[in-house]
């Protein structure tokens, strides 16, 4: 193709969504699919429907909702799971169907099919597919590893089937960028019928190479990017999007190709895929990372104030972050705190700008300098839903004489009750006093701190995950003292979870059918 548009394929919420512990809510992953329309991303992979009622009914409704991007969803290269996509997807407005089969000597050991059966496959769930939706993908899982004469043959036999779009996964990580280019750009000179298709790269970062492979692969033809906000994904991750839409933009001269997202919703969006994944973003993480506009360097500093281009090939206000922070304070009112929320992203209804601004004023009151990380976690720190249980009040006594211990008020559907538990440190004391008044079955998976902005008055932000017969949920909260944001977010993540308990069935929302290795 000589196009220079490349379209971006998003699967945080399938391929994203595998990471363990990253599973979302059904109204978080309606929320995410919004934000990632909203943005410009040309197609959303919003999950896989056979997986579970769950997945199904997040992909339906995500398909109903979507107002410009392409709804993608997974199947396996069977009959019943590409009738269980189309029967999700068929409601966007551009749906596709997205069916995929592993290529390599190692995957087709695993249904234990010949060549010859597996291309037969191939043209029967391929063909199956495209009498149902007029959009087709087709990926050869593990690509990267197959004997090149098979991988030419199947993609053509795809190609004849009626596929619209050939995806070629590096799943594993293994392949490199000289590798990466050549392999899409052989695939298009020598496949009949390659003119016709577009090509996709799908790569993951076991190798830290994913990035780079993509763009590689761009080089050698392929016009369609799949990737992952925050590069979340399973072991190393997938393709960050951010990385390749903004290498994309920022070396537009080397690499003349263009796509349609508005990079200034980049850091937006991905403070929201990592709060709740609950998977945060590292510190040097390129593009999005806290550091990435960052300078210490006396030289860097010195550097920045004569000419900012001398240390950054991008302006901060490119990715969506603000290029001031430290601009609200406890004088500051309403219009203020509504103007610069808007400035970050939200847009907040009249009662929830007031439970903010309340919160505010008591930050304001408690810390020297309220910055926009602060501001954020503010209006993230609320966002439980169904809050059976609350925290009322919470006094824990601890040093080095023995044990801590935890008096709390709680509220409990309504009720208050106040329980006293001990336990080996300030933490564990108050955990043991949530699960005392409302005993659970839900297990410790992480506990994870860090604070928000920098001194001894940084608000913490504390991230929770617990587990219970195969229900995983994640809270989060954040306030200046650890303790507190705690106990918040250990509350959050258990209200999560009684609410995935309480309104959908045992099981709906997990993964039922093993697809860890996909793509």
């Amino acid at each position: 193709m000589t196009d220079n548009r490349v379209f971006i394929f998003d699967t945080t919420l399938r391929d994203g969504e595998q990471s363990p512990g990253a599973t979302m809510t059904h109204e978080e992953k309606l929320e995410i699919a919004s934000m990632l329309d909203e943005m410009g991303v040309d197609i959303i992979e919003a999950g896989f429907p056979i997986a579970s009622e769950g997945d199904f009914r997040a992909v339906s409704e995500i398909a109903k909702q979507s107002r410009n991007a392409v709804i993608c969803g997974l199947a396996r290269a069977n009959l019943k799971d590409i009738d269980r996509c189309w029967e999700a997807v068929k409601h966007a407005k551009a749906p596709r169907i997205h069916t995929f089969i592993g290529t390599s000597p190692l995957h087709r050991a695993i249904p234990n099919l010949t060549q010859d059966e597996m291309a037969e496959r191939i043209h029967e769930t391929v063909t199956h597919a495209r009498n149902l939706c007029d959009n087709v993908q087709w990926s050869p899982m593990d690509a990267t590893r197959t004997e090149w004469d098979y991988l030419r043959r199947v993609v053509e036999i795809a190609i004849k089937a009626g596929a619209t779009t050939i995806n070629i996964p590096d799943t594993v990580g293994y392949t490199a960028p000289v590798e990466s280019a050549d392999l899409i750009r052989r695939l298009i000179a020598e496949v009949p019928g390659a003119e016709d298709v577009i090509f996709a790269t799908h790569c993951h970062n076991d190798l830290g190479m994913a990035t780079a492979n993509s763009l590689a692969a761009v080089a050698g033809g392929a016009r369609q990017i799949e990737c992952t906000i925050n590069g979340l994904g399973e072991r190393a991750g997938n393709t960050a999007l951010e990385e390749v839409v903004m290498a994309l933009k920022v070396r537009h001269d080397i690499m003349p190709w263009s796509t349609g997202i508005d990079t200034t919703k980049l850091m937006n969006i991905s403070r929201r895929v990592a709060t709740v994944s609950g998977f945060p973003v590292q510190f040097n993480k390129a593009i999005v990372g806290k550091n990435a506009f960052a300078h210490e360097s006396g030289i860097h500093q010195d550097g920045m104030l004569k000419n900012a281009e001398t240390f950054e090939i991008m302006r901060p206000e490119d990715v969506g972050l603000s290029a001031t922070s430290l601009v609200m304070g406890k004088h500051s009112g309403r219009a203020a705190l509504r103007s610069k929320l808007k400035e970050l992203g939200f847009e907040l209804a009249d009662n929830q700008l007031n439970d903010v601004f309340v919160r505010f004023k008591d930050l304001a009151d408690r810390k020297k300098e309220v910055y926009d990380e602060d501001l954020i976690a503010l209006v993230r720190q609320n966002e439980a839903v169904d809050d059976r249980l609350k925290l009322v009040s919470l006094r824990v006594v601890c040093g080095t004489g023995g044990p801590a211990e935890a008096e709390m008020v709680i509220e409990i559907d309504g009720a208050e009750q106040t329980v006293t538990s001990k336990g080996d440190g300030p933490v564990d004391s108050a955990f043991n006093a949530v699960k005392s008044a409302f005993p659970h079955g839900g297990r410790l998976q992480l506990y994870q701190v860090h604070a928000v902005t920098e001194g001894t008055d940084a608000q913490a932000t504390v991230t929770v995950r617990l587990e219970d017969e195969g229900r995983i949920a994640t809270g989060q909260s954040a306030d200046t003292d650890t303790v507190v944001a705690s106990t918040r977010a250990y509350i959050n993540a258990l209200n999560r979870m009684l609410h995935r308990a309480g309104k959908v069935a045992p099981g709906a929302d997990r993964k039922e059918v093993s697809y860890k290795d996909v793509g």
